[in-house]
């Protein structure tokens, strides 16, 4: 039983003058410009990484 769920996440706002640890974590997600977007497997650690920078990005 695998997890084949994905989710589409969108910056949708800079990370200037946010802390560097969101810096990083938008980074992580393989987010870099304003409405890039990244589509990951829908795990644990990557909705917690998008809990933490919740205000930069959106998620479909």
């Amino acid at each position: 039983m695998t997890n084949n769920r994905t989710i589409k996440i969108t910056l949708i706002k800079s990370t200037i003058g946010t802390k560097k640890i969101h810096r990083e974590t938008i980074k992580g997600l393989g987010l870099s410009k304003i409405n890039s977007y990244s589509i990951l497997n829908d795990t644990p650690s990557i909705r917690g990484m998008i809990n933490k920078v919740f205000y930069l990005v959106k998620c479909d």
